[in-house]
């Protein structure tokens, strides 16, 4: 491409969709563009010191006045840790403890913002406008540029009939519980949708499709995950839709020498914990999960999240509140995770087998297509015993079959460099000026 570009990075204020933006940023920054993130404010230096320009915005008017909201990604780590009891309910009753009040905020922060992001696009005056979030920002669909869409999250997301409904866990299998589901869905979410649209509407954006609070962009709109879990049976045709098999962020961050002291030892397997900057806040929940691996023969490297000095280690473990993952990624046999979105396409980017404990959201998506499709196992978060850990733990070590054929998928997915051909295809996008 001989013109550089501008162009407008709007992700959800949380670490997987942030991380995917960078990676494909960094790729256009390296190949002569402009990226500007309009992040939300709890990024603030965190962008810029990668090499990027950062215009941020504040989600609501309390942001950034409570000590955690400073961290990156605050906004939505003060939200959870007020929701979380939610966490231990089956999901048909998260729906109304979690899933919607959850799309309130969003929907809340999306109105709160529209000015912001307003004020954000006559700065900026981008040549294409790129958001990984949820729900529709119409800023962003009036800037007067290309709009892509991309979706870190299950692709449930995207919908279909002959599918499970998104947020609930349940088996492709089996469709007995699917209709109630999706029924007590639409009774909680129904006048959600028709205010938000409405206001959607207002502000001189397309309506929204019936129950999306999000809109497909009719250029470009991509999402995560690899194919060999994908659904067969989702639906999607549009050639305006492209998968991305994995898309992880290049780091160089250093190990730290407590890590590699851990990694020279020889005893037992090597196993990553990580659930999420999120799932990690549930302190009790985090040192029982230490406490039933404490008694294995393997060594594990533990992301303590927000709170990590809330609890300590035993000798087979190290941890910090903030672990390079996709550093440790390849060094490890096995991951211990909550089955988010990102680091759950991370594992099969590098070909890692799972014991998944999911809490909220698509996480109990990716953690049943993950035990369905045979690359890991799900266990009840909350319910599961250490015994069920550890042997879960030592049967996936154990299967070297499953390990040589996740190795195999690993180096598959890898070669199809999905934040070189988001990038490029973001550029092609650019030139389709509506």
């Amino acid at each position: 491409m001989s013109r550089a570009l501008t162009v407008l990075f709007m992700p959800e204020s949380a670490y997987g969709p942030t991380n995917n933006c960078i990676g494909i940023g960094s790729v256009l920054r390296a190949r002569g563009h402009r990226v500007v993130f309009a992040s939300e404010a709890s990024w603030r230096g965190r962008l810029e010191a990668l090499g990027f320009e950062e215009d941020l915005v504040e989600l609501g008017p309390a942001a950034g006045t409570d000590a955690s909201a400073s961290e990156a990604g605050g906004f939505w780590t003060e939200f959870v840790k007020e929701t979380a009891p939610a966490f231990r309910l089956p999901t048909i009753e998260q729906l109304e403890r979690f899933v919607r009040p959850t799309w309130q905020a969003l929907l809340d922060g999306a109105r709160f913002v529209q000015e912001q992001l307003e004020a954000v696009v006559e700065r900026q005056h981008p040549d294409v406008v790129v958001e990984d979030n949820v729900c529709a920002f119409p800023a962003l669909l009036g800037a007067g540029a290309p709009f892509v869409r991309i979706v870190s999250c299950n692709p449930l997301e995207l919908g279909g009939r002959k599918v499970p409904p998104k947020f609930s866990g349940y088996p492709v299998g089996d469709d007995t519980c699917w209709p109630a589901f999706r029924t007590e869905y639409e009774r909680l979410h129904r006048g959600l949708w028709s205010e938000f649209d409405e206001w959607v509407r207002a502000c001189g954006a397309p309506g929204l499709p019936d129950m999306e609070f999000i809109h497909d962009s009719d250029v470009l709109n991509l999402y995560v995950y690899p194919e060999a879990v994908d659904y067969a049976h989702r639906g999607r045709t549009d050639p305006r839709w492209h998968r991305l098999e994995s898309c992880v962020r290049d780091t160089d961050a250093e190990l730290p020498p407590e890590l590699a002291e851990l990694l020279r030892r020889p005893d037992g397997a090597l196993v990553y914990l990580s659930l999420g900057s999120l799932g990690s806040a549930d302190v009790a929940l985090m040192q029982r999960l230490v406490a039933a691996l404490s008694d294995t023969p393997h060594r594990y490297v533990v992301s303590k999240g927000p709170l990590a000095d809330a609890y300590t280690l035993p000798e087979n473990m190290w941890g910090a509140s903030q672990v390079p993952q996709t550093r440790v990624l390849p060094l490890v046999d096995l991951v211990i995770t909550h089955g988010g979105n990102n680091t759950t396409t991370e594992c099969f980017h590098f070909g890692k087998p799972m014991v998944v404990l999911p809490l909220f959201w698509d996480q109990h998506d990716n953690a049943q297509r993950v035990a369905e499709t045979g690359f890991g196992r799900r266990l009840a978060t909350y319910g599961h015993d250490a015994r069920e850990l550890t042997t879960a733990v030592d049967a996936l070590l154990a299967d070297s079959a499953l390990r040589a054929r996740m190795a195999r998928l690993g180096e598959r997915i890898r070669a199809r460099r999905g934040v070189e051909r988001a990038a490029t295809l973001i550029e092609e996008a650019a030139q389709r000026r509506r």
